[in-house]
């Protein structure tokens, strides 16, 4: 019997394919929506924490409240000084500490000019490879610099492509920063971190020199003895610096120290966020492709009240007049969820290749989860039953001679 109510529901849609179509689309659109980008939304998760998993878990990193949107502690107001250098390194805990300056510099090469960050590396060997290790960085040509490479530089993959100065930067060529010379030691690996992409590593001395930079630094990394101790060496921080500053327990912090962990917390929370919206625009969506499935069933009802009348005269009951459009009804929902699921998981294979032809690397991955798409099919065919409810209730009470005579 049921095999027969699909089977009649099938052959009813397919009678009037124009109107099915059309009232399908909301439902396209909807269910594409949501798979498309909560996929893609998973992918970049997954990519950015495996990220932030390449980074050692035994770092903090410590900047003062910024203003803005950029790299840490470019956009701080106030900035950190040789005081707050020393009050970290006298924490308890703390092993190795690092400050880096992050400033936007001018790049000239070539009679072409590009404005980027430059960072800073440290004379002191061991805290130039801690500042590398923290950024992950590695050189595809030449090799990164040391005490001693004063006027030498390193570039991020970004800034020696062709595209960028008309003319491909090499290791052993000379390129002006704030209009003076340096020579390009080496180029970085491309990385998952767009930040490094485009950056351009000096001494600190270099960096001090063709900015005029005092007693400040931009942010500070600090290396834990014990990396499990991690969580309880960076509320000393936080305390020791609350000190110094004179806050009172009710003022907010103005510095931030984050831990890799912390940093993934944080990306993982704008994600579900932007997810969040995207599912209501979405349900707005389904809302919109609900009403257009009650108005076709509605409409539905009307033109077949003969059709009504002549079953019920046969034998038909109520219920199996429901059954036939409440199948009917779900079955829209229920194509149009399927197109939806297929729609939505081309379109974001599509975004992840697009996006990641477009940086060169592959960052951005779909991850498709199998219950989300189980559940998306299986909710558009629940609005689809729900929205086709009243119409096919007020069908199922027709009388068979009101129903014959209309």
């Amino acid at each position: 019997m049921i095999q027969d109510y699909f089977r009649l529901g099938f052959n009813n849609l397919r009678r009037r394919k124009l109107r099915s179509w059309l009232t399908m689309i909301g439902i396209f659109i909807g269910i594409a929506a949501v798979v498309s980008l909560i996929s893609l939304g998973q992918g970049l998760q997954t990519a950015v924490t495996a990220q932030f998993a390449t980074l050692s878990t035994d770092k903090l990193t410590i900047q003062n409240a910024g203003t803005g949107m950029g790299p840490p502690g470019s956009t701080a107001v106030e900035k950190l000084n040789d005081d707050d250098l020393k009050l970290i390194e006298n924490t308890v805990g703390v092993e190795l500490v690092i400050p880096r300056l992050l400033r936007m510099v001018k790049l000239e090469y070539n009679n072409a000019a590009k404005f980027t960050f430059a960072t800073s590396v440290l004379e002191d060997k061991e805290k130039a490879d801690l500042g590398y290790d923290a950024l992950a960085i590695k050189t595809k040509e030449g090799r990164l610099i040391y005490s001693g490479d004063s006027g030498k530089v390193v570039l991020g993959q970004d800034l020696v492509k062709k595209s960028v100065f008309d003319k491909e930067v090499k290791v052993g060529k000379t390129i002006k920063i704030q209009g003076q010379e340096f020579e390009v030691a080496g180029i970085l690996k491309k990385s998952g971190n767009f930040q490094v992409n485009g950056i351009v590593l000096l001494m600190e001395e270099d960096l001090k020199n063709i900015l005029e930079i005092g007693d400040e630094w931009d942010l500070i990394v600090a290396q834990v003895e014990e990396p499990k101790e991690i969580k309880e060496v960076a509320e000393k921080i936080k305390r020791n610096l609350r000190r110094d500053r004179d806050l009172g327990e009710d003022d907010d912090d103005d510095f931030s120290v984050e831990t890799p962990l912390e940093a993934v917390g944080a990306v993982t929370d704008i994600i579900n966020s932007v997810n969040i919206v995207v599912v209501g625009i979405a349900l707005i969506s389904l809302i919109v492709g609900g009403i257009g499935i009650a108005n076709t069933m509605y409409t539905s009802v009307i033109e077949r009240k003969k059709e009504i009348g002549t079953m019920k005269a046969i034998g038909a009951k109520n219920s199996d007049v429901l059954s036939i459009f409440l199948i009917e009804s779900g079955l829209l929902g229920l194509v149009g969820g399927i197109i939806g699921v297929l729609i939505g998981v081309g379109l974001s294979f599509g975004a992840a290749s697009a996006a990641n032809s477009a940086l060169g690397i592959r960052i951005i991955s779909v991850e498709v989860n199998f219950l989300l798409i189980i559940s998306a099919i299986l909710f558009s065919f629940l609005i689809g039953i729900f929205a086709g409810l009243i119409p096919s209730v007020q069908a199922s009470k027709l009388r068979p001679v009101d129903a014959l005579r209309g």
